[in-house]
């Protein structure tokens, strides 16, 4: 009874550190969220983006009463009396023929514009990550290669010396097997080097270091061809929209600097009481606008119409660029696909090779070097195999990131994602902190970032 009861407690024991075990196996997906919640460069241009969203509101609070107050008070040592006074005014712009809503225009715009380079770096943030995630792996297993490869070049360094010393080889076969050992012991420091660093990067991308690691999961859907990644690309890449925005925005200003002639009209209010109760009370309108300001306003429209024939060549090189990544990407991914199928024609070639190799020379028809050399090469071949499958997965993330896809949406990871709508929604009427219901929103808002 008491064998039976250790028997089941070890079972438990066992299956509560594989359970362990497996619980701590992080996956892409896994990776890919660390990334998106830990990138300062992310919260950087969200911060961006919300200082942004303020300009909306700032030119929206331009077209509203200003009120301001004025106290004073004043004493004269002639006369040995004060005096004190209490003034409060107020100002508004009732009309600037569209000027003001025009900037208000440009400021949409805008924060749409820094919604889609938000977009874009979003993409950035997750390629880096992915590339981190299968660089540790690419790089664990091209160690656990090359420490396979000391073992092996160990056995055959010892085999040498024993085949020496019954006087089947000479001298110089065990100093080859001693060259080739050396070779990949130093083989196998780089390898730990280059994973050490990979380590580093995966830490950078993602907040933390890399513990054990999924296999990584089937590649997403591209597209079918070329063209129609690259018609994708022109309707999706954050590059391309924001390019186009960039043209608004300047168009908008043009008009904003052919309206600079038009005048503007305001009103002003004002209340003045003194320290004996007396009022007093003034009210006017001014009507303002430009006669001759020595060609300057017509300065700045043909400079806001040069500003707009660069963005429209910012547009067509953004188109050009998009095309010109994704047909590279396409290119890479091609590429990394037919390197992959070589590499496993040269892996069953060189298996074959070394077998061969290694059974004519317990025959003496091959010499150790003719062994140590077929070795090295199913060696080699093995760990291209591996950057190959490496290559191959980068490149079909690299062509979703150039489509414009590579977003956690797109890829469905499940996760609340930062929503830019929520801080301009609160913000885009200019409230009043702690007074209005929308100031009261834009609190809850702030505060829910400050949690974050």
């Amino acid at each position: 009874m008491i064998r039976k009861t250790a028997q089941v407690a070890f079972v438990a024991l066992l299956l509560s550190v594989v359970l362990a075990t497996s619980a701590r196996v992080e996956s892409l997906s896994d990776a890919l969220i660390a990334a998106y919640r830990h990138s300062g460069l992310l919260e950087q241009n969200r911060a961006l983006l919300r200082a942004a969203d303020e300009d909306v509101a700032q030119s929206i609070a331009a077209l509203r009463p200003v009120l301001g107050y004025a106290l004073g008070a004043n004493y004269s040592s002639a006369t040995s009396s004060a005096t004190a006074n209490l003034q409060l005014t107020a100002s508004m712009l009732l009309d600037d023929f569209g000027r003001s809503h025009l900037r208000t225009d440009v400021a949409k715009e805008n924060v749409l514009a820094l919604r889609e380079a938000l977009i874009g770096v979003e993409q950035a943030v997750l390629l880096r990550a992915l590339v981190a995630y299968v660089g540790v792996q690419r790089d664990a297993a091209i160690v656990a290669l090359r420490e396979n490869n000391v073992r092996l070049f160990t056995q055959e360094l010892r085999a040498a010396n024993d085949r020496f010393d019954v006087g089947e080889v000479t001298r110089t076969d065990v100093a080859i097997a001693e060259a080739r050992l050396a070779s990949a012991q130093s083989r196998r420091a780089a390898a730990s080097g280059a994973h050490a660093m990979a380590r580093e990067e995966y830490r950078v991308a993602t907040g933390h270091y890399p513990g054990a690691l999924a296999p990584t999961p089937a590649l997403p859907a591209t597209a079918d061809g070329l063209a129609s990644a690259r018609t994708l690309a022109r309707q999706k890449h954050p590059d391309m929209l924001q390019a186009q925005r960039s043209v608004k925005i300047a168009e908008l200003n043009i008009a904003i600097a052919a309206g600079a002639i038009k005048p503007s009209l305001s009103g002003r209010a004002a209340v003045s009481v003194d320290q004996n109760g007396a009022e007093t009370g003034s009210f006017g309108l001014t009507l303002s606008g430009p006669i001759y300001q020595g060609g300057g306003l017509a300065s700045v429209h043909r400079q806001a119409a040069a500003r707009r024939d660069a963005t429209r060549a910012a547009l067509h090189m953004a188109r050009l660029a998009v095309d010109q990544n994704v047909g590279n990407a396409w290119s890479q991914l091609v590429v990394a696909k037919a390197e992959l199928q070589a590499t496993e024609q040269q892996i069953r070639a060189a298996r074959v090779a070394f077998r061969g190799v290694r059974e004519e020379a317990r025959l003496g028809a091959r010499t150790t070097l003719d062994v140590l050399n077929a070795e090295q090469e199913l060696l080699d071949a093995q760990a291209s195999k591996i950057s190959a499958q490496t290559d191959r997965y980068v490149a079909v993330y690299k062509l979703l990131a150039a489509m414009g896809l590579l977003t956690v949406d797109h890829l469905r990871l499940g996760i609340a994602t930062y929503d830019p709508a929520a801080y301009y929604d609160a913000v885009k009427s200019a409230p009043t902190y702690g007074v209005s219901p929308q100031g009261q929103k834009l609190d809850s808002v702030l505060k829910a970032r400050g949690k974050n």
